[in-house]
């Protein structure tokens, strides 16, 4: 039986945003309230204080930085 994703596995929070971009408290929580009001306009349903992973790390150009490393066999 596949594994149902918890809300930790598809949205990064304020703090998972303080961390990646180095940014203080209220720039990560404008930040996310940018993302979200990008993605409100295009008729997606959001949540405060927390944006879609996918979203995020599309938009910021993240996706192979956050990909997991492989490891040379």
């Amino acid at each position: 039986m596949a594994k149902v994703k918890g809300v930790h596995d598809m949205f990064y929070f304020v703090d998972d945003v303080m961390q990646l971009l180095g940014f203080s408290r209220s720039k990560s929580y404008k930040i996310i309230s940018e993302l979200n009001k990008e993605l409100a306009e295009q008729g997606k349903m959001v949540f405060d204080g927390r944006v879609s992973k996918r979203y995020f790390t599309e938009r910021l150009g993240l996706e192979a930085e956050l990909q997991p490393r492989r490891r040379a066999v």
